[in-house]
């Protein structure tokens, strides 16, 4: 797990890379690789690659980055793990193929040789890299199916630049700060940044599941290689005609394939910690880590006085889960003076303002604390294993509304009368667009996961930039575009639609800056391109009792099952009392109001909040 950045002077009018800029850029991004740091420069000047380093597979510095091929032809800088390269790398060596170290990164450079650009095909793991082939004059850019590990862009017509972070860009010093419209809107509707929008019009992310290639000529168009609703398409395609399997069997197939993504995501040169909630996804986790083979589990669980006692503790049930499969647990108070303290640091790292993320950012800190350098997440199980309420809730709207949406402007007009009135009665606004937008699966998404709905925008920005902002977003367009193309069952769209959406905008992103500026890796084995083929096509075939209750068989997937409180235990999401120790903050926080509100996430759905994230992390 690194920082990544570059510069490519493609134009013969361009000035060749200001090597203090490859320099400043990189060292803006030093949480992301505490133990080491390189640049490489090209002959003719036009292209300079840089790397901060957290070493986690060979910690020797023979596997130091950027790391040059033998013949000197390519150079490759990477951030993330490939989980399945010692594969791949008996599989190049029996190709003749001639190593010198024992990292992954290595497995890279080879790979791009026999491959080329498909050797995207090959990779499991996380992933942002960027590969300068000297001999055909081209940069090669390429990020992994879920967008695990981000990776920023920006082309002013003359000069590429990249890096992980888009504030490491900004570092830079070369790249203009015009805010970009679509960011700002995005972010109060959703509150996260959809991608490829960044909150500055020169700055993009590389779509996830996609290359870029730079060349001479400048930069193509990005090229998707996965599709998370193609996966379920092709599971659906496979089903039809298939018998449905016992629950016997559904149980084996679900094991088999968790265990295959934990065993994966163990590999490490390093101890492999873990977060350790209340929830199914994480306990169960840790019962195949042990059922993988790893004798010494470090978990980690965050609790706060606050919760003592009440649903939204963690603390007890976790360390109940811990003793279960012989962890060795830590469980670390956050206190509102702590918070206090690392609020204008967790701010300074946050590289997008987004509403959530504070919690990762204390249990990656007591992590580290512990002195790990790796950590194994649950991140991802809802989305996989239907886990949110959203799965429910979508298709029933979709399903109520479809008879009201025949009617011309009904939905639009009951909008716009009932936002105005409905909160003088309490009620959520989002209940005045119901009939609008319920009738579709774009629009039922946007009302379950929106923030802020677009009519509600006036209150919180300029009227010129939400007009542009709308323009440019397209918020419907954009969530149908996710489901190009659609997956038939209700269950597959709505995954499709939490993974692409949820997952990678807010909580996989929150989860690299959070992690990141601790210098502590997180590993999510439930967002993995391999166990969700094979989750799909099991979710994909039809339930002998009618009933596809993937999320039990989560937690009897280790050897020992989870203890039913667990198993049982309703959902609240990774709660913290963020909400309430904002509130106390008042004028003292820049920014700052009172009034604040706590969702179930730990996010916080205020206009206070969101105002103050643009102010201290945006333009």
């Amino acid at each position: 797990m690194c920082g990544i950045n570059g510069i490519f002077a493609y134009r013969d009018a361009a000035n060749a890379p200001d090597r203090s800029e490859l320099a400043r850029t990189r060292e803006r991004m030093a949480s992301r690789g505490p133990d080491g740091a390189g640049e490489w420069i090209a002959d003719d000047r036009r292209v300079g690659l840089g790397h901060r380093r957290l070493s986690i597979i060979d910690l020797s510095g023979a596997a130091a980055q950027p790391m040059i091929s033998g013949d000197g032809t390519v150079v490759v800088t990477f951030n993330g793990e490939i989980y399945n390269y010692p594969r791949l790398r008996d599989e190049l060596l029996r190709q003749g193929r001639v190593f010198h170290t024992q990292s992954d990164t290595e497995v890279l450079l080879h790979l791009y040789a026999v491959r080329r650009e498909a050797m995207v095909e090959d990779l499991r793991g996380m992933f942002a890299f960027a590969i300068w082939d000297g001999e055909r004059n081209t940069l090669f850019l390429a990020r992994d199916p879920y967008g695990i590990k981000p990776l920023y862009y920006a082309d002013d017509g003359r000069i590429f630049r990249f890096a992980s972070q888009v504030k490491a860009l900004l570092a830079g010093g070369g790249i203009s700060r015009e805010p970009e419209p679509a960011g700002q809107v995005g972010f109060h509707l959703w509150g996260s940044v959809p991608e490829p929008f960044t909150m500055y019009r020169a700055i993009r992310a590389l779509p996830a599941g996609s290359t870029i290639t730079v060349d001479r000529s400048g930069a193509r168009e990005p090229e998707r290689y996965h599709s998370i609703a193609q996966v379920y398409c092709d599971a659906e395609a496979r089903a039809l005609g298939r018998s449905a399997p016992s629950e016997a069997d559904l149980a084996d197939e679900v094991r088999a394939a968790l265990i295959d993504s934990v065993s994966h995501h163990l590999v490490s040169d390093v101890p492999v910690g873990a977060f350790l909630s209340a929830g199914v996804d994480s306990g169960s986790i840790v019962g195949l880590m042990r059922d993988a083979g790893q004798d010494v589990i470090e978990t980690v669980t965050v609790a706060f006085e606050e919760f003592r006692g009440i649903p939204e503790d963690e603390a007890p049930l976790a360390a109940e889960v811990a003793r279960l499969y012989g962890a060795r647990h830590t469980t670390r108070v956050v206190t509102e003076d702590e918070f206090r303290t690392d609020l204008p640091r967790l701010l300074e790292a946050m590289d997008q303002p987004s509403i959530d993320g504070i919690n990762t950012w204390f249990v990656s800190k007591a992590a580290r604390e512990l002195g790990l350098k790796v950590a194994i997440s649950g991140l991802g199980g809802d989305e996989l294993f239907h886990g949110y309420p959203s799965f429910t809730d979508i298709p029933r709207w979709v399903r109520l509304m479809s008879l009201p949406a025949c009617l011309p402007l009904l939905g639009r007009t009951v909008r716009i009368v009932g936002h105005k009135l409905m909160p003088s009665f309490g009620v959520n606004p989002k209940v005045a667009g119901i009939l609008e937008y319920g009738a579709t699966y774009a629009g039922a998404y946007l009302l379950r996961r929106g923030l802020f709905m677009p009519w509600e925008l006036g209150q919180l920005m300029d009227s010129e930039v939400i007009v542009e902002g709308l323009r440019r977003l397209a918020p419907l367009q954009r969530v149908e575009a996710v489901l190009n193309p659609c997956p038939q069952s209700p269950t597959a769209k709505v995954a499709a639609l939490e993974s692409t959406l949820y997952l990678r905008n807010q909580l996989l992103r929150d989860t690299d800056w959070a992690s990141m500026a601790h210098g502590l890796e997180v590993r999510a084995p439930l967002v993995d391109r391999v166990l969700l083929r094979r989750i799909a096509e099991v979710a994909a075939r039809p339930a002998s009792n009618g009933v596809r209750a993937l999320k039990a068989h989560v937690g009897r997937s280790p050897s020992t099952a989870l203890p039913v409180p667990v198993m049982c235990r309703p959902k609240t999401g990774f709660a913290t009392p963020v909400g309430q120790w904002l509130g106390r903050l008042g004028p003292s926080a820049p920014g700052m109001a009172r009034g604040l509100k706590s969702d179930s996430r730990g996010g916080l759905a205020s206009r206070a909040w969101s105002r103050m994230l643009l102010s201290q992390v945006a333009p």
